[in-house]
């Protein structure tokens, strides 16, 4: 896709703030013991948008989005500040009195490489509805069949869905993971690196497949591949050494960034 294929800025208020928001972090924080990761970010998150996150290896990507699903509180010695909070109940899922597990249930997160469960791929895609208790067997095969066709994947398997998921090759896998994210209907998908283990085709087949998801559920993506976020992102937030830099619509961000740090950066002369 072409940069001036890129959303349009519409009004000088879509150029400042997206709105209708699905979510948002004010001034968030957050430590592992006594090291900074991320200092005071406010950042919005557009519904039934896609927006990526860019910056150099170690700035903060993926610290930042594992906070959207509490990953951090697996280990010990972890300090957040200020606020996630997910629309339209203004729910602050960092407040002590949440339950990550409900967090998670609203969430869908889907990692670098490809992660299937060592079960069938309609055991994998029925996974999280069988935790959240669902057991009538027509309605399961039901919801497996959509989130495979949402995943573009429901042609290449459902002749084969008691196959093993790691016979299905990278690309196929990766699909598989987002059917699987998908299954339980999340409101918003996380996507850390989707696509840096795959060849360019698997990656043309996933980014075509966001663009497509993006009018069903928000996305939030990290990736390192500024060509991928220009391509696919509604909005691109860019950051450095755990702080926003400059947030904005993709395509302003990109042709006319307010920031030289931001300009050096996407033209190869950061640093």
């Amino acid at each position: 896709m072409d940069l001036m294929e890129l959303p349009s800025i519409e009004s000088l208020d879509d150029r400042v703030w997206p709105k209708p928001l699905k979510a948002e972090t004010k001034a968030l924080s957050f430590s592992y013991g006594s090291r900074p990761a991320l200092k005071n970010l406010s950042i919005p998150i557009a519904e039934y948008k896609i927006t990526a996150l860019i910056g150099p290896s170690g700035c903060g990507k993926s610290t930042f989005l594992r906070c959207f699903n509490r990953m951090h509180d697996l280990y010990p010695g972890i300090r957040y500040e200020g606020e996630i909070l997910l629309y339209p109940d203004s729910r602050n899922i960092l407040a002590r009195e949440v339950d990550p597990i409900e967090v998670r249930m609203r969430l869908a997160m889907v990692f670098q490489k490809p992660n299937p469960f060592p079960k069938s791929i309609y055991e994998n895609v029925a996974y999280g509805l069988k935790v959240r208790g669902l057991t009538d067997r027509r309605a399961l095969e039901e919801k497996v069949e959509q989130a495979l066709r949402s995943a573009a994947l429901w042609e290449e398997v459902k002749d084969r869905l008691s196959a093993q998921a790691t016979s299905l090759s990278g690309g196929q896998q990766q699909r598989l993971c987002l059917a699987r994210a998908l299954a339980t209907d999340p409101e918003l998908l996380l996507l850390d690196e989707p696509t840096s283990a795959l060849d360019p085709i698997a990656t043309t087949n996933i980014e075509e497949l966001l663009l497509d998801l993006k009018q069903r559920v928000t996305i939030l993506i990290v990736t390192h591949n500024m060509q991928q976020a220009a391509r696919v992102s509604d909005w691109t937030a860019f950051m450095y050494l755990g702080e926003l830099v400059e947030f904005g619509l993709t395509k302003q961000l990109f042709t006319n960034p307010s920031k030289k740090q931001t300009e050096d950066y996407i033209t190869g002369r950061f640093g």
